[in-house]
């Protein structure tokens, strides 16, 4: 994968990123963007559904109040916070909302929030109708790295996280600097992890500007372009994760399995920056990465406040990691690295390495 390039001229204002596929769209990324949603909206949609949770009410409420100016039918759905948001039954009373507002195929979706609001409704509105437009607004950093770029929604089971979902790109998405500001802390650095992985799989220069600046003040702007733009160029590649795009699965095998097994009371990027020590710690074992590599990934996530361990039995996260997208049939497959920004895929690992690996990360 070739080191993405930043259009450095555009820092000072706002930079579009193309993201191709099947229906091509823009991330944004900037401060003041919120008011661009009618714009990437475009003139059709009459009726707009602004999805959000409670705390979120202020930004969805100005965004409305825009779109309503625009001579749009604006109704707001409010819905729970974090991962309990992602549930059947709350995509189920979002149609319903959407039926009885009389939603027509020319009307549109905005989700405004964290990875879990856009995950979900982008599967509301990919569902609505067999699909309406969306837009997203993501307003955490996670979010705007990860989850909202590259057309995935979906909701969990309890037998484990993302299991329904439908592929649905965005009109757009409009990456707000300014709702980064307000953003506390421990999610701040969860959605580092996003990053962080980013720079493993495919671009260096993200670990050389973290471990400069371990707490991200001084290189957001540059940490979330470059992470968007690394991410952007997999799924315009690979839309349908048919290939290339597991690789953006670095460290989410255990991390879900720990996210699940915790009862998602564990942070999305918590969870996936241990699971990233545990890939690298396997990759070690199976002769791929050097000692030197995995202490790089202990090192970096820990200097940004992020874990390099965890604790608790083996079984059960075994048992969570099966239930993984990327297994095929009975046969387990992880994301490794061969070398920083090398990834690859290792199928059916032994589970005497697997267990030596997790007994690695549990020191």
């Amino acid at each position: 994968m070739s080191t993405p390039t930043l259009n450095t001229p555009t820092l000072t204002g706002s930079t579009r990123i193309p993201v191709g596929g099947e229906r091509p769209y823009e991330a944004v990324v900037g401060r003041g963007l919120t008011g661009e949603t009618g714009r990437v909206l475009g003139a059709e949609p009459l009726r707009v559904a602004v999805v959000h949770s409670r705390t979120l009410l202020p930004t969805a409420r100005k965004i409305a109040r825009e779109l309503t100016d625009e001579g749009r039918i604006v109704v707001s759905l409010e819905v729970p916070e974090g991962e309990a948001a992602k549930d059947v039954t709350v995509v189920v009373n979002l149609w319903r909302a959407l039926a009885d507002a009389g939603f027509t195929r020319s009307d549109a979706v905005v989700a405004v929030g964290g990875g879990a609001t856009t995950d979900l409704a982008g599967f509301a509105a990919a569902g609505w109708l067999r699909g309406v437009r969306l837009v997203l607004v993501p307003t955490t950093l996670l979010g705007m790295v990860d989850a909202a770029i590259g057309g995935k929604t979906a909701v969990n089971l309890p037998q484990g996280k993302n299991l329904v979902g439908a592929f649905h790109p965005p009109a757009g998405v409009l990456c707000d600097l300014d709702l980064l500001d307000t953003l506390p802390r421990a999610d701040y650095v969860s959605g580092l992890a996003e990053v962080v992985k980013a720079g493993f799989i495919a671009d260096p220069e993200i670990l050389r500007l973290v471990e400069e600046d371990p707490a991200g003040t001084f290189h957001t702007r540059e940490l979330v372009e470059r992470a968007i733009r690394v991410k952007a160029e997999v799924v315009t590649e690979d839309f349908r994760e048919d290939g290339r795009r597991e690789h953006l699965n670095y460290g989410h095998t255990l991390g879900h399995a720990i996210e699940r097994v915790a009862g998602y009371r564990v942070r999305h990027g918590h969870a996936v920056a241990a699971g990233m020590v545990f890939a690298a710690e396997l990759a070690r074992l199976d002769g791929r990465l050097s000692a030197a590599d995995v202490q790089r990934h202990r090192t970096l996530l820990a200097a940004a406040g992020l874990p390099t361990a965890h604790t608790g039995d083996w079984a059960p996260l075994r048992d969570a990691m099966s239930i993984d997208k990327k297994t095929r049939g009975n046969r387990l497959r992880l994301v490794v690295l061969d070398a920083i920004g090398r990834p690859a895929l290792l199928t059916a690992p032994d589970e005497a390495l697997l267990r030596a690996a997790y007994e690695r990360l549990a020191r």
